[in-house]
């Protein structure tokens, strides 16, 4: 990227973020709308202790002509009011437990609430493919002044109304309350309360003690995932002298067919899914863009949502995380001198690996150790192409659009399902300007 586009690209950001000028008004709590149990301390399992980072994300209401956003503020806010008396931890603070882990005081303060004016249409935002902190994270509410996890309230809401008459709902959540599954099942029950619903169509199954650790842990796999690995690479140079380029890859579905072509190439694997494939191939084209040295160590970590591959399988609305991370290992000169099939191999033994023992292993592995995955010399792939955030329609109808603001770490790609039967799949990341160019290419010759 030369340096004339990329300061282009620079400038656009800040003009969007100068066009939308959101003015907040004060925030405001919204509790519980009836007695929740008050005074006490509610469990997270072990799965939720490493993934208490805040996830933002933003939904985008065109509403119907001649209705406007007129009232929507005000239906949101009833409508959170009741939906938490069924997710009453989420009118908690985060706190320390006794064991020293994180846990939820039940105080029933409530979820902060913001109103928002933005200057511009809702068309100004974009379609929200490609993550701009500068100007989505005008459409979320941060606790100003936050010094950690335990300074900011596991959810805050904030409704902007736009000049068009559209409006958007811009969430931050901790990850520590739920996995994108349980998050979405949240939205779209507070969407149901918002339409008028007497009673949700799937309640929150509370109890997370069902994940709780072995008595003693038993360790039965070497949980590779929190491997520190060395970076000989000079990595920590690289991304700590160039700006980091957000860019979105949307992968149709004639595309996606091509790289499972690529995967199935060589004949190593009878058959692949579309997210082995494509994680193989982000894989190794990042490797590359990245320059790693050949005896780099590279690993690659992501979610399996275990809930069905529990013995027995989580309850059905299990408010909580009910992922697990396996993990892939290759050096970089390996990855690249083999063909896709070989690291998309990888990431099917990765999926394999899940089974209920290794999931109870990896809950005891941090009961044990309380050791947290290294992200060092790391990808992390989540993918959300099978959420259907487009579910929450508020009375206003179905979002027109929906996305993160941000990525969580530099070492985050996000694989974000795109278009209207939601078949294609856009590949959002993060690198610096010099390996976004040589990513980029990569990537145009599928």
């Amino acid at each position: 990227m030369g340096a004339e586009a990329k300061h282009i690209g620079v400038a656009m950001a800040e003009s969007k973020a100068q066009l939308m000028s959101v003015k907040r008004g004060e925030p405001t709590l919204v509790p519980p709308a009836a007695a929740t149990p008050t005074g006490e301390q509610y469990y997270l399992s072990n799965l939720d202790q490493n993934i208490a980072v805040i996830v933002q994300t933003v939904y985008c209401f065109k509403c119907p002509s001649g209705r406007g956003h007129e009232g929507a503020a005000d239906a949101l806010r009833a409508a959170l009011a009741r939906v938490l008396v069924h997710y009453h931890p989420l009118a908690g603070r985060l706190g320390i437990s006794p064991e020293m882990k994180l846990t939820v005081e039940c105080t029933g303060e409530g979820a902060p609430f913001v109103e928002a004016d933005a200057a511009c249409d809702l068309a100004d935002v974009g379609d929200l493919s490609t993550p701009d902190p500068a100007a989505l994270g005008q459409l979320v509410y941060s606790v100003p002044g936050a010094k950690n996890i335990l300074e900011m309230p596991p959810i805050t809401a904030q409704v902007t109304r736009f000049k068009c008459g559209g409006f958007s709902l811009g969430l931050a959540m901790n990850h520590c309350m739920f996995d994108g599954l349980g998050a979405m099942e949240f939205v779209n029950s507070w969407a149901e309360m918002a339409r008028g619903a007497a009673e949700l169509t799937v309640p929150p199954f509370m109890d997370r003690t069902v994940l709780r650790a072995r008595d003693p842990p038993v360790i039965s796999f070497p949980h590779r995932e929190f491997d520190e690995i060395a970076d000989v690479s000079g990595m920590a140079a690289l991304y700590g002298g160039q700006e980091l380029i957000y860019r979105s890859f949307c992968f149709d579905p004639d595309r996606l067919e091509r790289v499972r072509a690529l995967a199935l190439a060589g004949g190593d694997l009878e058959r692949c899914t579309t997210f082995e494939a494509l994680s193989g191939l982000v894989w190794r084209a990042r490797t590359a863009a990245l320059g790693l040295a050949p005896e780099q160590q590279t690993k690659l970590l992501f979610a399996v949502d275990g809930r069905r591959r529990f013995v027995p399988p989580l309850p059905k609305g299990y408010f909580g995380n009910g992922i697990v991370l396996t993990n892939a290992l290759a050096t970089a000169g390996d990855l690249l001198a083999s063909p896709v099939s070989r690291a998309a191999g990888m990431v099917q033994e990765a999926v394999r690996m899940v089974t209920d023992e290794y999931m109870r292993s990896a809950v005891d592995y941090f009961e044990a150790t309380r050791a947290r995955p290294s992200l060092a010399s790391t990808l992390l792939i989540t993918t959300w192409s099978r959420l259907a955030f487009d579910g929450a329609d508020f009375g206003w109808g179905e979002p027109a659009m929906s996305g993160p603001v941000t990525l969580p770490e530099k070492e985050v790609i996000l694989f974000l399902a795109h278009g209207k039967e939601r078949k294609s799949i856009n590949v959002l990341l993060g690198l610096p300007a010099s390996a976004m160019g040589a990513f980029k290419e990569l990537m145009d010759e599928i």
